[in-house]
């Protein structure tokens, strides 16, 4: 039989993702004893937040990878909201999301803001961290 005489399959339309029905986020509300921001971070994750246009909606993505001169080290990004099994925390008027595994290392962290010339930026303050190197970009837990 050749290629061109063998039946015809119908093919099965598929439904465009977009018009699937969409399953709600699964994901817990979580309390400052994970994580805390300070009223100077606040200002500035508001401000980053609106410049993106996520104001309302908008988080911080707090993450800790593997990496850095000391094992560990944090990932923060903007996002519009908790992903699935998140853990969304609102402190100091910002929300922030924490994955579970991330959880386990920021417990009891507090992140802070500085517009210091040297040393500015975002700053995490762990309780967990046993080990830190001298650059304060990684920790060990």
């Amino acid at each position: 039989m050749l290629a061109c005489d063998r039946p015809r399959r119908k093919l099965r339309s598929r439904v465009p993702e977009s018009s699937a029905p969409t399953a709600p986020l699964n994901y817990k509300i979580g309390n400052e004893r994970l994580i805390k921001v300070t009223e100077n971070a606040s200002r500035k994750l508001n401000s980053l937040l609106e410049k993106q246009g996520r104001g309302a909606t908008g988080a911080l993505r707090v993450a800790v990878i593997g990496g850095g001169c000391s094992g560990l080290q944090y990932k923060m990004d903007l996002v519009d909201g908790p992903a699935n099994r998140d853990i969304m925390v609102q402190s100091s008027n910002v929300r922030v999301v924490v994955d579970p595994k991330s959880a386990l290392f920021v417990s009891g962290s507090l992140l802070d803001y500085s517009d210091d010339l040297q040393k500015g930026g975002f700053k995490v303050t762990n309780p967990n961290a046993v080990a830190h190197c001298s650059c304060g970009e990684s920790f060990a837990a």
